[in-house]
């Protein structure tokens, strides 16, 4: 995981939801819309993918996916 204050686990299902923010005290104008992850995962799921959390509490949060073999190009040398 990427350092950082982590997220705890009963948070980490809900991080997909449009408009959710982990810090309640967190608004537009102090930082984020609440809407990137819902984003990401709109986006991997057109492609068939799912985005996968691993974090941390006090060691940080690593995100990651895989796209499916059919979606990466060939490289044609």
């Amino acid at each position: 995981p990427a350092p950082g204050p982590g997220i705890a686990a009963e948070q980490s299902p809900r991080l997909t939801e449009r408009f959710y923010r982990v810090e309640k005290a967190r608004s537009r104008q102090t930082g984020g819309s609440g809407l990137g992850l819902a984003i990401v995962k709109h986006a991997l799921n057109h492609h068939e993918s799912r985005l996968e959390i691993d974090s941390s509490p006090g060691k940080g949060t690593r995100f990651s996916f895989v796209l499916p073999e059919r979606l990466i190009a060939k490289n044609s040398d």
